[in-house]
């Protein structure tokens, strides 16, 4: 696990080398732009707050992850990601399933950092109601990532097709928000425990 006063140096370089890499390696920039924007966006949040709010090693560790899963698919787009076919044909899958990958960890890292922030701001508490309230979290953010590209559609028109990355399934889009419900609700049945003995270092639960 990181040690947090080593944070700014060792997760910008973790998130840069990341950024640097797939944008490098991607076959379409500005598709590369739409798949990494939640890295290019978080990173500085976190980099500009992380003295006066510093996250959980935990955390950080799947943040890293959630980066790498963008970025792969920034690279590749979504629906034309090497491990996607591969398990296409292990599986037998209909159709490339990598960012089922990707939204399922829209869901499961998402669930933890909304856990560890309403943990330390509010009077919520491990239990039933925070549990509740995280997966609500987390669908409202996947729902309103396929708003983001909805009106991507609505600006690019066919153009945005590799950033959708539908391929022709019509209920992508609630297969996506299904995928990130169940990623919050795994996140919260297994590391939540895990996550509270990294929360301590911050506050007496």
């Amino acid at each position: 696990m990181m040690n947090n006063s080593r944070y700014p140096v060792i997760f910008s370089l973790c998130t840069l080398f990341i950024l640097m890499g797939s944008c490098i390696l991607s076959n379409d920039r500005e598709t590369w732009v739409l798949e990494v924007f939640p890295i290019l966006l978080g990173f500085p949040i976190l980099f500009f707050t992380y003295k006066r709010f510093p996250l959980t090693n935990l955390l950080y560790v799947l943040i890293i992850i959630h980066f790498t899963i963008l970025a792969i698919g920034g690279i590749y787009t979504y629906a034309e990601v090497p491990f996607g076919f591969w398990m296409q044909e292990w599986f037998n899958f209909s159709r490339n399933h990598y960012d089922r990958i990707g939204h399922f960890a829209q869901g499961f890292i998402p669930a933890i950092l909304a856990r560890e922030i309403l943990i330390r701001t509010s009077p919520l508490r491990p239990g039933k109601w925070l549990f509740f309230i995280i997966v609500c979290i987390c669908l409202a953010i996947s729902a309103f990532y396929e708003f983001i590209e909805w009106w991507t559609v609505l600006v690019k028109g066919s153009s945005a097709d590799a950033f959708l990355g539908t391929q022709g399934d019509v209920w992508d889009a609630h297969w996506d928000m299904f995928f990130a419900t169940i990623g919050a609700i795994i996140a919260l049945l297994t590391l939540s425990k895990l996550h509270d003995r990294f929360l301590k270092k911050f506050i007496q639960l």
